[in-house]
C-alpha cells in the first residue's frame, strides 16, 4: 500500500508542490493579490495550500492535478420580527419592490449560473490547437525513425517534428505567461526569469539546437516522441472518453501513458543525457559542432537544476555516479582531477 502511494506520480507532484520555496518566488506574490476571496478565508492554510497547488499548476508543473476546494459553510437563520402594520397602499408598493428584487435577484443568479461561452471556447481552442500539432508530432516522429523510409524522406521529417515541438512549446509558453508587460530590460528579464524553468522553454531550446545542426540524430526524438504522447493521451481520455472508436483502440495505449508519466519522464531524461555524450564524442567525426555541443550541455545544466526534470537528471546522474565512479578509481585514477574540473562548472 505504502510503496504504491510513494509511486504514484500526482502523489510525487504534490509532494513537490508541498516542497516547493513559494516566498522567494516572486510570481506567487503577485499571484496571491490577484485572489479575491473572502478575508476571513485567506487566513485558512487549506485555502491558502489549495492556491499554492493552482499556481504550482500553473506556473511549474502543469500536469500535476489540482482537487476542487471543499469549504463548509453554514447558514444562520433569520430573525423573525414582526411587521409594524401598514397601510395598503405601502403594502402593495411593498410587495412590488419584492416582486422586482426577486425577479432581478434571479436574473442575476441566472446569469452567473451561465457564463459566457467566449472564455470557455477560447480555451477549449488552446487544447485542440496542442492535440492536433502534437498528434502531427507523433505522426512525423514514427515516421523520422522508421527504418523502411526514405532517407531523404527520414530526414525531413526529423526536422519537421522538431519544428513542430517548437511551434508547440511556444504557443503553449504564450497562452500560460502571454508576452512581458513592457519591452524594457528590466521587463524582459522578469518575463525571462519566469519562463527559463518551464518544461516548454526547455523543449523549445532543445529542439532548435538540432534543426540548427547538421548532424542528424535520431536518437534526439525520444524526448519529443515521449512529450508528445503525454499530451495526445491526455486528451483523448478526457475528450473521447465515449468513443467506441477510442475505448475499442485508444483506450488502453492512453490508459499506459497516463499512468506512466513517470516511467517517460525517466526514459527522456536517460536519452537526453546520452545525447550529450554521443554530441561530445561526435567532436572526433568530420561532423562535430563545438558550438553545438557546448550548448547543450548549458541546457543539461538547466535540465539538471529545473523545478520540472531536475529530479528525473538527478535520479539519472547519480546512477550514472554510481557506476563509473568505481571503474574510474580502479582503472583510470588519472581522470580524476579533469572530471573534478567539470564538476566545479556544474554546481557552479
Amino acid at each position: 500500500m505504502g510503496g504504491g502511494e510513494a509511486d504514484d506520480p500526482q502523489n510525487l507532484r504534490r509532494i513537490a508542490a508541498e516542497a516547493y520555496d513559494y516566498d522567494h518566488d516572486a510570481r506567487w506574490a503577485d499571484y496571491w493579490s490577484n485572489v479575491l476571496i473572502p478575508p476571513h478565508m485567506s487566513s485558512r492554510n487549506d485555502v491558502v495550500n489549495h492556491f499554492k497547488h493552482k499556481f504550482y499548476q500553473r506556473y511549474i508543473d502543469p500536469e500535476l492535478t489540482v482537487e476542487p476546494m471543499v469549504t463548509n459553510s453554514t447558514t444562520q437563520p433569520a430573525k423573525t420580527s414582526v411587521p409594524p402594520p401598514q397601510s395598503s397602499s405601502s403594502t402593495s408598493t411593498t410587495n412590488t419592490r419584492q416582486r422586482s428584487s426577486g425577479s432581478s435577484s434571479r436574473t442575476t443568479s441566472g446569469a452567473s449560473a451561465n457564463p459566457p461561452p467566449s472564455s470557455m471556447s477560447m480555451r477549449w481552442d488552446q487544447r485542440t490547437i496542442q492535440f492536433s500539432v502534437n498528434a502531427w508530432i507523433l505522426v512525423v516522429a514514427v515516421l523520422a525513425i522508421f527504418p523502411l523510409v526514405p532517407k531523404n524522406l527520414s530526414n525531413r521529417a526529423y526536422r519537421l517534428s522538431l519544428l513542430g515541438t517548437v511551434c508547440s512549446s511556444l504557443y503553449s509558453l504564450y497562452s500560460s505567461y502571454g508576452q512581458p508587460r513592457a519591452w524594457n530590460v528590466q521587463a524582459l528579464q522578469v518575463w525571462f526569469q519566469s519562463v527559463v524553468v518551464t518544461k516548454d522553454f526547455i523543449y523549445s531550446i532543445y529542439c532548435l539546437s538540432f534543426i540548427t545542426s547538421n548532424l542528424c540524430l535520431k536518437f534526439a526524438l525520444i524526448p519529443i516522441l515521449c512529450r508528445s504522447l503525454e499530451h495526445v493521451a491526455k486528451f483523448l481520455r478526457r475528450n473521447f472518453s465515449r468513443s467506441t472508436l477510442y475505448r475499442k483502440y485508444l483506450e488502453q495505449g492512453c490508459i499506459w501513458v497516463e499512468s506512466n508519466t513517470t516511467t517517460l519522464s525517466i526514459v527522456s531524461s536517460q536519452a537526453e543525457i546520452g545525447i550529450g555524450f554521443l554530441l561530445v564524442i561526435s567532436l572526433l567525426s568530420p561532423q562535430r559542432n563545438i558550438v553545438q555541443a557546448f550548448m547543450y550541455w548549458q541546457l543539461l545544466k538547466l535540465m539538471y537544476n529545473a523545478p520540472t526534470t531536475g529530479s528525473y537528471h538527478q535520479s539519472a546522474w547519480a546512477k550514472i555516479g554510481r557506476t563509473v565512479n568505481p571503474l574510474i578509481q580502479s582503472y583510470a585514477p588519472f581522470l580524476n582531477t579533469p572530471i573534478s574540473a567539470v564538476q566545479r562548472w556544474w554546481f557552479r
